[in-house]
């Protein structure tokens, strides 16, 4: 049976493709078949005659286990706005039992599962259901790892995040702290400060990187912190 592991945001645009990628580069590096999955990705370009989403490239690029690009991002929205938004625009609903078969249907070949929300923590998915990301990630019952921008008012959003995770009856399984904004005064104050209070550990503290991968960002992460939150039993 896989791992699974549910990994959400601050906010939108706060890197969690990328450390995504770099958790599954970790986990393959640990011998376990390992992909990040996209249940639902908004936003396509036509590149080479034909239609990609960057997140689901991304991820593909980083797992060992065989997957497609459409095994990995199997509801793909051409439209890159709110995906229930883009769902409405393009007639195509998001189905809760659909993207809850696309998951479950991937699972048996892999050991460790990183499953990507959309955005943060409640964006909603399938409206007809009032169903959003953080109702997939307890219907997964899986632990939740978050992904904090480190700008100005992350503390904030991060708190408010884990408490959400929290009331969903969800355990927070760690947190990485990836550096949005370069500029950002008191850096270090502010990952201490996350550090003692969020209930979690950290699992790795990136820097801001130019043109950011998978096998850039694996270095920033904390390599025992992920054995023991991802790996004990």
């Amino acid at each position: 049976m896989s791992r699974i592991f549910f990994i959400t945001g601050t906010d939108t645009e706060i890197g969690k493709t990328t450390c995504t990628a770099a958790l599954t580069h970790w986990a393959t590096a640990q011998g376990l078949r390992a992909a990040g999955l996209k249940p639902v990705a908004a936003g396509q370009e036509f590149v080479d005659s034909r239609w990609v989403n960057e997140d689901v490239l991304c991820l593909h690029a980083a797992q060992n286990a065989g997957l497609t690009e459409a095994e990995v991002g199997p509801l793909q929205l051409r439209t890159p706005c709110a995906p229930h938004l883009a769902a409405r625009l393009e007639g195509r609903p998001i189905r809760r039992a659909e993207v809850m078969a696309g998951i479950q249907a991937v699972l048996p070949r892999l050991d460790m599962a990183f499953v990507e929300g959309v955005g943060g923590w409640r964006v909603p998915l399938d409206e007809a259901a009032g169903w959003d990301s953080s109702d997939l990630a307890r219907e997964l019952a899986a632990p939740v790892i978050l992904v904090v921008g480190l700008r100005l008012g992350c503390i904030n959003h991060a708190l408010l995040t884990a408490e959400a995770i929290a009331a969903r009856g969800l355990r927070l399984a760690g947190w990485l702290g990836n550096t949005v904004d370069g500029q950002m005064l008191q850096h270090a104050e502010n990952l201490a400060t996350l550090a003692a209070l969020l209930p979690a550990p950290c699992l790795g503290r990136v820097p801001r990187i130019e043109s950011p991968d998978a096998a850039s960002v694996v270095q920033h992460l904390d390599t025992a912190a992920l054995q023991h939150a991802l790996l004990a039993p």
